[in-house]
């Protein structure tokens, strides 16, 4: 299964402003200048700003106006899994384009309705869909900000010789 760049740039997003909010509450942390994070992460401002709009709509990011604005996280990265992430950028986790989930969880296989009563691969496609699933949900931000590591020090502006 290949996920795009909306999963993969969006990641790399919410692992940058995980590893800017530090320890803290979302709320306390200084908001992130979606530039500084293209630049961080050498990703197109452009793309950026159509991924942390999914972002905010699904209430994982909020953003800050004004000269000191931006983006910072809207929980803490301990409470974000990957699924919630992957979900609101890809939409649902499907192997197959006949794969469909319910709202109910039950799987539905469009080729059930072809006449045949059972689809001879829904039970492989349905394993695969669980364990990336699962995978994505045992996931939680604060995992891969830790796996990243602390953001590079930021050097001090040197004020200026009179």
């Amino acid at each position: 299964m290949l996920f795009s760049t909306k999963a993969e740039y969006g990641v790399r997003l919410m692992v940058e402003l995980g590893r800017r909010a530090g320890d803290g509450e979302p709320q306390d942390s200084e908001p992130a200048a979606l530039a500084a994070v293209a630049e961080a992460e050498t990703l197109p401002l452009s793309y950026l700003e159509h991924l942390v709009a999914k972002l905010r709509q699904a209430g994982l990011v909020s953003s800050v106006r004004g000269a000191h604005g931006g983006y910072r996280l809207a929980r803490p990265a301990s409470e974000i899994a990957m699924v919630d992430v992957v979900e609101a950028l890809e939409g649902p986790i499907a192997p197959m384009e006949c794969f469909h989930t319910e709202r109910e969880g039950r799987v539905l296989c469009s080729h059930e309705t072809d006449g045949d009563n059972h689809c001879a691969t829904k039970l492989l496609w349905t394993r695969v869909q669980g364990g990336v699933t699962k995978a994505l949900a045992t996931t939680t931000l604060a995992e891969l900000v830790e796996f990243a590591g602390p953001p590079p020090a930021r050097e001090p502006v040197a004020a200026p010789v009179a």
